[in-house]
């Protein structure tokens, strides 16, 4: 399961292997507006002459099946039959995005990852997840479909500005809190911005694949990635539903908070340990702004949640530090609460 994976300067040639493999009929590359422009021309010399690019516009509102509609149109307007590959280029909103068009464009199109955000490299790209939002439901609609290749090569992250590095360092963390807690240790000494991302990335991945492994279409331990996610896409969607800007990871990183003080209130973890977790977060993250008043209603979007089972809605929490632990039931009104415990932290 993990030979589909290319990490470091070897990932993109690997691509262009794969393009080159015969039989491939056609080409085509997804790509948002950013990422046409800033890394569509490091791509193009590993892509074979004859390819299409399609390009969609950038931002999570445009991850919907209308933005779907206008990727299946360029693919069947050209011709591109189950032999040929769509390459998504991008961040989490293209992979996700591109490998569900592909997972559903005549029940299966040959596709490949190329991650361009923190974000997508160390998650969204790697698992075989793909989706798209649904009424402001964050992923509401999705298939679990392996690409055949994810090409993984953090020069890419050189194109972030600071705000999108910092969103996908959230799902770093993520990784070290449910897995790894020595790595937590040695990241809130170390801090955020380091020369070489790769052995971050690839450290991170290697968690994930972990997890994945053992339980592809997420029945039992891949919940286990889902920490800080119930809150999280909860804030998420309740924000960008007002028109209000915010990022995943930002979303995911108060998630964190939040999960971990209901660790606290459910009697497994120390509080010592959320004081950890929190004075590090908000060294690294900016505080999510939203008024008291609308906890109530950020919550309630939680029995939306896809790991709930009917009305019960199943969270992960922490055991410890590098111990997370899923199926954790709660209450509407235990996230209401934790989300109002965050909202008075200090910013």
């Amino acid at each position: 399961m993990t030979d589909y994976l290319h990490l470091g300067a070897a990932a993109l040639p690997a691509l262009a292997a794969l393009l080159a493999r015969p039989g491939t009929t056609r080409v085509a590359v997804l790509a948002d507006t950013n990422t046409a422009r800033l890394c569509y021309p490091a791509l193009q010399p590993h892509l074979p002459a004859g390819h299409r690019l399609i390009e969609i516009p950038a931002g999570e509102e445009y991850k919907t099946l209308a933005t779907c509609e206008l990727v299946w149109n360029e693919l069947t307007e050209h011709g591109f039959d189950r032999h040929s590959v769509l390459v998504c280029l991008g961040g989490g909103v293209v992979t996700d995005l591109g490998g569900f068009c592909a997972a559903l464009y005549k029940r299966g199109l040959r596709c490949v990852l190329v991650p361009t955000t923190l974000l997508a490299q160390v998650d969204a790209a790697v698992g075989g997840k793909t989706g798209v939002d649904y009424h402001g439901l964050k992923n509401h609609l999705g298939v679990f479909q392996l690409p055949e290749a994810v090409c993984i090569d953090t020069r890419f992250l050189s194109t972030l500005d600071p705000r999108e590095l910092r969103a996908g360092y959230a799902e770093v963390v993520k990784h070290w809190l449910i897995a790894d807690a020595e790595a937590f240790q040695t990241g809130r000494r170390e801090g955020m911005f380091v020369e070489d991302w790769m052995p971050t990335v690839a450290a991170s991945v290697a968690v994930k694949q972990r997890i994945v492994q053992e339980d592809p279409t997420e029945r039992g331990p891949r919940k286990l990635l889902n920490f800080g996610h119930t809150v999280g896409h909860a804030l998420e969607s309740y924000l960008l539903l007002q028109g209000r800007s915010i990022l995943h990871g930002e979303a995911v990183a108060a998630g964190l908070v939040c999960e971990a003080w209901l660790s606290v209130q459910k009697g497994l973890l120390a509080p010592e340990a959320l004081d950890q977790i929190e004075t590090f977060l908000f060294s690294v993250f900016e505080k999510v702004q939203f008024i008291g008043l609308e906890t109530d209603a950020i919550a309630e979007l939680a029995r939306q949640d896809k790991k709930n089972q009917g009305d019960t809605i199943n969270c992960t929490l922490l055991r410890g530090i590098g111990q997370g632990v899923y199926d954790q039931p709660v209450t509407v009104a235990e996230l209401a609460a934790s989300l109002r415990y965050y909202h008075r932290l200090p910013a």
